[in-house]
């Protein structure tokens, strides 16, 4: 007898069972592209795209809840992948930042913060489900097979709570300098996970292979992971004249916020070169695949934190930059839809015949 969670019955069950444990970075990506458009004047367009950000985000986790109840062998497998495991931050991630969304967009404050405290609740569960299983897995893989830059995911997650919380401070009234507290706490953690996390990655960058089907979009986070740290120590910087502990922190947080955009802005041309080197040079097929909106992503967060670095230190020229990256973001973005619009049209024609 077939066992319905090898075969789904039909094309819902197996979009649930086969869903890519890292699909939020849509939500993601679509929800930092409207922030960078609402900011830099483009407010139809950032409207827009919360609307869709927030139908993505109902038919993600509406797979997703039926992927836990129907498929959880595959979930459970999925975790405790050194590849795929750490696509579930953006689980987390995705919630965070479609409540900054909400926020900025369209004032839902309210609505910002139940999704952060769902944010938080699910950093707790993925963050030691995952890291756990990474440790008292046998039979580890080699860093070659096992790592990528999908595991500075995990920094992006702990990075999205400390951004929306520090937002969302005034919120709490008699609790805004706990609040405060754990923001910071929690973009000291993010600054902690990406110094040692991108150590193995430029480790496994300049001294073992490097091949084209191994050079995937999750690199792009190497990029990603330090802008939204940039994001969270500038939003901090921003809230410091609220309260004594964050303005006697000031000038320690501009120059660590600096360090990481200067970080940041290191990591696009080399990801541009090695993309062209792929998908020109080498001619590795452009096709869509759901980790290209983990390349999606940072150029939009790239676009936000520069926006509001250059509000935190006060240095107007900054501004130039995400005049300029904010086309770049559209265009990828535009491009990823494009792709995950035709994958979705081929695959109803493929459940025809």
């Amino acid at each position: 007898m077939n066992n319905p969670a090898n075969n789904p019955p039909n094309v819902v069950s197996r979009a649930a069972a086969d869903l890519f444990p890292g699909y939020f970075a849509l939500v993601m990506a679509t929800g930092i592209i409207s922030i960078a458009c609402f900011l830099l004047g483009f407010n139809w367009i950032a409207i827009a795209l919360v609307i869709v950000n927030v139908v993505a985000y109902v038919i993600l986790w509406l797979l997703l809840l039926m992927r836990l109840v129907l498929f959880f062998p595959r979930v459970r497998s999925d975790i405790s992948n050194h590849v795929r495991g750490p696509g579930f931050f953006t689980t987390v991630a995705g919630t965070c930042v479609l409540g900054s969304q909400l926020l900025i967009v369209l004032n839902r404050d309210q609505i910002a913060a139940v999704l952060w405290l769902v944010g938080l609740l699910l950093w707790i569960v993925i963050m030691y489900a995952f890291f756990t299983a990474m440790t008292v897995h046998e039979n580890k893989p080699t860093i070659e097979t096992g790592l990528n830059g999908g595991w500075l995911l995990a920094v992006v997650a702990t990075q999205s709570i400390s951004v929306l919380g520090t937002m969302l401070v005034d919120r709490f009234g008699a609790y805004r300098e706990a609040v405060l507290f754990l923001t910071l706490c929690m973009f000291l953690l993010g600054c902690m996970l990406y110094l040692l996390l991108i150590t193995l990655i430029f480790y496994r960058f300049t001294f073992v292979n490097v091949t084209m089907a191994l050079l995937t979009p999750p690199y792009w986070i190497n990029m990603g992971a330090v802008a939204i740290t940039t994001l969270a120590g500038a939003r901090l910087i921003i809230a410091a004249p609220s309260w004594s502990l964050l303005s006697e922190l000031s000038s320690f947080l501009k120059g660590f916020t600096l360090f990481f955009w200067a970080a940041g802005t290191w990591w696009i041309p080399l990801l541009l070169i090695l993309g062209f080197w792929r998908h020109v040079y080498k001619r590795f097929p452009l096709t869509y695949d759901p980790q290209y909106w983990g390349m999606v992503f940072p150029l939009g967060m790239y676009t936000v934190c520069t926006f509001q670095l250059s509000r935190a230190i006060d240095f107007a020229p900054l501004l130039i930059i995400p005049r300029v990256f904010i086309y770049l973001a559209l265009l990828g973005w535009l491009a990823a839809f494009v792709g995950l619009f035709r994958s979705l049209f081929f695959r109803k024609l493929q459940g025809l015949e």
